[in-house]
């Protein structure tokens, strides 16, 4: 049977994974590092393509290949082609008070819901826009057309250089703030509004549509390179990779925490805590992202001088709830609650629970605590709730898996691990080779279900640690 390779070209690396088009059996992956930072060139992404490619064993007898990428990310092109500048990283906060102006600009929380299905925050591309606005005029006037990290990827891949064969999905265009997933239109008004003119945009592909074949040096010499994917944002190529279905919610624990849920109705929520975004395949995705996840175990295992496994270890030795002691791991600000300058802070220590196992819980239980919020905030906008699939680094985490249900309130299924976004991909580009109504079903591995009471009184300390934090000025 053919085989499809998936890309996922996150905020650290990239992966490539090469599967069986027909069943989606791992044949082989690759991957490279990405440069730390919050701007990057996105030079650096593609060379980490074409080294993950490699590591891969090539694409020569592949037949399509998809790229999802990090959401949001702010990649300016020149009229000839050229980068304008570094990218701007989602993570990237400096854009904190242009989302701000941006917001009341055009009248406040409610009226972007309305407009787009979301309300912009530092992370989301238009604000990102606003900021260069504001601060590097000669970029502004340089950049003739604006994209996203996948949309680059694949540009490259195809190798056709103009600006004007750009493209992108609906998924991906949903987290820029200037396209409306319910229209699956742009707003050439708000682009106007952040940049301050009007550029080339990608053209927004369907689920299952192509953007033309490989080229370059990395297109087979003896046949027509591999069928381009439309591509695809991060958290929704994850959807696809783990094969979510409305009722489920994924919980995502990587460099950002993420809670989302495949919908068949657009959703808007006025207070922003939810992005109205769409999904790979045609539906939507209403998600919450929280900036501190899976590195805030990182920074508490760092502070206690242990490894991961060790880590994991003294969290499960103090009882649940760490005898009082909370942290609010707001350790690179926060996204939500919408907190760009807020740092950590630990609450309720006292001499009985001074000790590095109650810090190694509190760590844990204050990073889930975290994803709770964004849980409850999905079901505030009548997300269904049927079941809770944990996935992403931090889920490899015995602590993590363990702990998690005692928080999120509801039993918790672990599938084996695996590079979901990659595999989202992949699928896509499956899907591409068919053109059906519908990406091909690949069986999901084995799933691990973790139950556990929950624990009393924890959700309510938390929230009092936080609103702590939430009523101080920013």
């Amino acid at each position: 049977m053919p085989l499809v390779a998936g890309v996922d070209s996150s905020t650290q690396s990239c992966k490539v994974v090469v599967r069986d088009a027909e069943s989606g059996a791992l044949v082989r992956s690759g991957s490279a590092a990405h440069p730390e930072g919050t701007e990057v060139d996105p030079a650096a992404w593609w060379n980490a393509l074409r080294t993950a490619i490699e590591r891969a064993g090539g694409i020569d007898d592949v037949a399509a290949v998809s790229v999802a990428g990090q959401q949001h990310g702010m990649v300016c092109l020149s009229s000839s082609g050229d980068v304008v500048r570094p990218a701007l990283l989602w993570n990237d906060t400096r854009s904190a008070s242009a989302a701000a102006t941006l917001v009341d600009d055009f009248g406040g929380p409610a009226a972007w819901a309305d407009a787009v299905g979301s309300v912009p925050v530092a992370s989301f591309t238009v604000a990102k826009l606003r900021w260069l606005a504001e601060h590097e005029p000669d970029s502004v006037a340089r950049t003739a057309a604006v994209c996203l990290p996948h949309d680059y990827l694949t540009w490259r891949l195809r190798g056709d250089l103009d600006v004007s064969t750009l493209t992108t999905d609906r998924g991906d265009a949903s987290g820029t703030g200037y396209y409306v997933p319910a229209t699956g239109a742009y707003r050439q008004d708000l682009l106007t509004l952040g940049l301050g003119k009007s550029v080339a945009l990608p053209a927004v592909l369907n689920p299952s549509d192509t953007a033309g074949r490989v080229g370059g040096d990395l297109a087979a010499a003896d046949h027509p390179g591999a069928v381009l994917g439309a591509g695809t944002g991060d958290n929704m190529a994850a959807a696809l990779g783990v094969g979510a279905e409305p009722g489920d919610v994924v919980v995502s624990i990587g460099t950002s925490g993420t809670a989302f849920a495949v919908a068949d109705k657009p959703s808007a929520d006025p207070l922003g805590l939810v992005a109205g975004f769409a999904d790979a395949t045609g539906r939507f995705l209403p998600l919450v992202c929280t900036l501190n996840a899976a590195r805030v175990l990182d920074a508490a295992a760092h502070m206690l001088g242990v490894d991961h496994d060790r880590f994991a270890e003294l969290a499960l030795e103090a009882p649940p709830g760490a005898d009082g002691l909370v942290l609010v791991p707001y350790l690179e600000g926060e996204r939500t609650p919408n907190l760009p300058s807020a740092t950590g802070a630990l609450h309720g220590l006292r001499l009985a629970n001074a000790a590095p196992a109650h810090q190694a819980r509190a760590a844990v239980e204050g990073m889930l605590c975290g994803l709770a919020d964004a849980v409850d905030a999905l079901v505030a906008q009548g997300v269904r709730v049927d079941r809770v699939l944990l996935i992403g680094g931090g889920a490899r985490s015995s602590a993590v898996r363990r702990i998690a249900p005692t928080v999120l309130g509801r039993p918790v299924l672990v599938p084996e691990p695996a590079e979901y976004v990659a595999d989202g991909a992949a699928r896509q580009a499956a899907w591409a080779l068919t053109g059906t109504d519908t990406p091909p079903r690949w069986r999901l591995g084995s799933v691990e279900q973790m139950t556990a009471d929950p624990t009393p009184g924890l959700r309510e300390r938390y929230a009092e640690a936080r609103e702590k934090i939430l009523s101080r000025p920013e």
